[in-house]
């Protein structure tokens, strides 16, 4: 690979550690930071951040379909820059009325980056499976950095520091990016305007049209539904962590002080760090999904992760400590490396021209469910705590295993258009 294609790449995947991370900080400032100074409920807090994550959802298909119609390169300069101003802004919030209007505009630029940024990892390069899952483990230690950063600024800065630094971050790879792919914003797409003006698609078979048709509704249901697991692991893991490593966490900062640790050792940064080493370890499963799928094809692979969440979903209630802690690095590890199948089916079927615009549909679907999960949250943990949300959580995976097994074993070659 050329060196331009190199870094375009490695800022492609800068772009989805930011997009995780920027959505992940008030899960760890809400935990260890707001329901102490403002005196707010872990709870209440959660209904703020909603709206964000609706606007999450809602907003990638405006940014697909203005990618398809303008530029790709583009709207990435639009990601980095909006989310990391949005970001800066945010930090000036004296209320929690003023928090979640600055959370809704995060997550409006937020949606960006998923229909543009996978649309140009999927049409640019080869070996798709792998590429996706090298770019989903950047998203994911995206997640795991959000409560290890926020969790170190929150000790050493404050909470508004933790929306600061990130966003003059953003707004400087934005800048670098806009250098790199200057003069490619208004011809970027005239490649695949071009095909689909002198392209028309083939006639399907009923038989194909039935396949096709029965694969797009497992994507779909398996998106929405495992959006409702991805988001609880992601937001609620802090607090999980919060709640039961207490003990594992005053061994550990006891431990960092009397070894003579430079920096300070506090509670809130050990339960961070502890989050960010199962989410970074966990992120590593796609790579190995990745591979998996370009060898055997969605269907056995999903069906294992399903198993893998089904199981250790139902080991986790009652958990504490070190148990605990393994535990929840059992069920990350399947929440994370299911993230890459669904992006691999739809690249592996949609057509090149209008790509951004079906990964788009595909990720209103998920951060709409994610909005939706927040309240899940909340209630069933203000009621019963975080045992009854593991339970419903082991019954939300057998339901992705049963639908999973209705897959065909190899996935239709795609038809390509004809002129």
């Amino acid at each position: 690979m050329p060196q331009r294609d190199r870094l375009h790449f490695l800022l492609l995947n800068i772009g989805h550690f930011l997009d995780h991370m920027f959505t992940l900080i008030f899960a760890t400032v809400a935990a260890l930071a707001l329901s102490r100074e403002w005196g707010l409920s872990y709870g209440d807090l959660l209904k703020y951040a909603t709206p964000g994550f609706f606007a999450f959802g809602v907003f990638a298909y405006p940014a697909g379909w203005i990618a398809d119609k303008w530029s790709r390169e583009g709207m990435m300069v639009a990601f980095f820059v909006g989310i990391g101003l949005m970001s800066i802004l945010t930090s000036f919030s004296q209320t929690p009325l003023q928090l979640g209007i600055g959370l809704f505009a995060i997550g409006m630029f937020a949606a960006i980056y998923h229909p543009v940024g996978l649309a140009i990892v999927v049409a640019k390069w080869k070996n798709t499976g792998m590429r996706i899952a090298v770019n989903g483990v950047w998203g994911n230690l995206g997640v795991a950095s959000a409560a290890l950063l926020t969790g170190y600024l929150i000790d050493n800065g404050g909470w508004r520091a933790a929306f600061v630094a990130p966003g003059v971050f953003s707004i400087a790879v934005g800048l670098a990016y806009a250098w790199l792919r200057r003069g490619e914003f208004a011809t970027a797409e005239a490649g695949p305007k071009a095909a689909a003006v002198s392209a028309a698609p083939v006639a399907l078979s009923a038989d194909r049209k039935a396949i096709m048709l029965r694969i797009s509704a497992i994507v779909f249901l398996t998106t929405a539904i495992s959006s409702i697991i991805f988001q609880s692991t992601t937001f609620a893991l802090p607090k999980i962590f919060d709640e039961r490593l207490q003990d594992v966490g005053t061994t550990l900062a006891g431990w960092l002080q009397a070894a003579g640790v430079p920096g300070r050792a506090d509670l809130a940064t050990v339960i961070g760090s502890l989050a960010f080493v199962v989410f970074a370890v966990a992120s590593m499963a796609q790579l190995v999904v990745g591979s998996l799928l370009d060898r055997f094809g969605p269907r056995p692979v999903f069906m294992t992760v399903a198993a893998m969440q089904l199981g250790f979903f139902a080991a986790m209630p009652g958990v504490q400590n070190w148990a605990a802690l393994a535990v929840a690095l059992g069920f990350m590890l399947g929440a994370f490396g299911q993230i890459p199948i669904n992006d691999y089916m739809i690249g592996r079927m949609a057509q090149g021209p209008a790509r951004a615009r079906i990964y788009a549909v595909r990720y209103v679907v998920s951060f709409t469910v994610l909005a939706v999960a927040l309240p899940l949250i909340a209630f069933v943990y203000d009621r019963w705590g975080f045992n009854t949300l593991f339970r419903v959580l082991a019954v939300t995976a057998a339901v992705i295993l049963a639908t999973v097994s209705l897959l065909p074993r190899r996935l239709p070659t795609p038809v390509p258009a004809t002129a």
